[in-house]
């Protein structure tokens, strides 16, 4: 399993994640945003706020997250 070791928030909400096998790369999450836990990050002050939990997880304040082997996948699949 991989885990993110890194994260930073862009504009369009997007996410740049380091790996902790090295991997880097950027996902656009504009498309995902729906639903009572990842409304919340529609407001892009909010969405800033992501880091990785102790889990290797990119989250937020309000439990929102996103497993890293997904983002990983996603990363990696171009």
């Amino acid at each position: 399993m991989h885990r993110v070791t890194h994260v930073e928030t862009k504009h369009g909400y997007t996410l740049a994640v380091t790996f902790d096998d090295g991997t880097y790369g950027e996902v656009s999450l504009a498309d995902r945003l729906f639903g009572p836990m990842f409304e919340p990050l529609k407001d892009p002050a909010f969405f800033a706020r992501a880091r990785v939990d102790e889990f290797g997880a990119v989250c937020w304040p309000n439990d929102a997250d996103l497993a890293p082997d997904a983002l990983y996948r996603k990363i990696t699949a171009n």
